[in-house]
């Protein structure tokens, strides 16, 4: 049976301390026709030095410099030497299950192309995981194991961005690494998403995803909320919002704000619903807060909806299910 390459893309800087761990569990895959291409992103600790050595003990290892700065040029880079037929991406700091490659490599074997392979996640940490990671890595997991990742895609990244594997054609197809909108992973998903890339359900955790004070999505202002709300705007107004229809904004927390500013910055005409007696009537931004039973005066309206809060959401379902509304085509959580 042929096998596949997959090529391995990782940006590193300044991982030292957990580098030595992530290759050796490369090194420990079932899955043996691989590459890696580990490009160096202006470390200031001995990450190269330890990638090096491995370098020349294994030729399927090859070290590169970044061509330019940031996480972005470094998977340009990193792409632009792979050669495999398959492609995924690996974070310096985190470890693969010994079967990950394999079962992915399977499961893209067997679907074909306009497949997207991905695999569940669990996070580790020497101080312990947050009660807020537990419960994105079962949100995430759950969408995972049935395959729907994208059925709540607003919410948050909803591919795990150092756990998926897709044919080179099918990456190039989506624009590969040539966005420059930050966060990248968060992009990418998207795009996967606008080609109608299937995910392929997994039912196993395939990836050890490390927690840390200095990990990049903790540190970098790329990864900040705003970034986050921005991307998703853009893609709703180019992916799934209707012109046609009225569209409508629930909640006048902070991302309801910051949503109805992005809309007004953009001139989209929208409705601002809320259930809050104190700001009904009143308006912000110039725009009146309207009491939420008004959505049922609208002709086919479409909803971003900011409530963040679990139980509130669930009513929000109910009500909007009497109305004979379908999530991800009449609304849309954006948390």
């Amino acid at each position: 049976m042929h096998d596949y390459l997959v090529s391995i893309l990782i940006p590193f800087k300044d991982s030292e301390p957990f580098f030595e761990e992530c290759i050796e569990s490369i090194l420990g895959q079932s899955y043996t026709q691989w590459q890696v291409l580990a490009v160096n992103d202006r470390s200031q600790d001995q990450s190269l030095a330890r990638v090096k050595a491995y370098a020349k003990k294994d030729p399927r290892i090859k070290v590169f410099e970044n061509q330019g700065k940031g996480i972005i040029e470094a998977l340009r880079t990193a792409y632009s030497e792979s050669n495999g037929n398959l492609i995924t991406r690996m974070d310096s700091d985190d470890i693969m299950t010994p079967n990950r490659l394999r079962v992915m490599v399977d499961a893209l074997r067997h679907k074909g192309k306009g497949h997207l392979a991905v695999g569940q996640v669990k996070y580790f940490s020497h101080r312990g995981i947050s009660n807020g990671y537990k419960r994105y890595e079962k949100w995430i997991n759950t969408l995972i194991e049935c395959g729907t990742n994208y059925s709540e895609i607003y919410k948050e990244c909803v591919i795990p961005s150092p756990c998926w594997m897709a044919f080179r054609e099918d990456l190039d197809t989506c624009g590969a690494f040539d966005s420059n909108r930050y966060p990248e992973d968060y992009d990418l998903t998207f795009r996967f998403y606008e080609n109608a890339l299937q995910c392929i359900p997994c039912q196993q955790v395939l990836h050890y995803w490390r927690d840390y004070d200095t990990r990049t999505s903790r540190t970098s202002v790329h990864y900040a909320q705003n970034y986050f709300l921005d991307i998703k705007l853009h893609y709703f107004l180019k992916l799934d919002y209707d012109r046609n229809r009225p569209l409508v904004v629930w909640g006048a927390g902070t991302k309801g704000k910051d949503i109805a500013k992005g809309l007004r910055k953009k001139n989209v005409p929208f409705y601002w619903l809320c259930d809050n007696p104190k700001k009904i009537g009143k308006k912000i931004y110039g725009f009146p807060m309207l009491h939420y039973s008004e959505l049922e005066k609208l002709t086919a309206p479409q909803s971003i909806i900011t409530v963040a809060n679990q139980e509130a959401q669930r009513e929000i379902r109910q009500y909007l299910a009497h109305l004979d509304q379908k999530e991800s085509r009449d609304y849309f959580f954006f948390c």
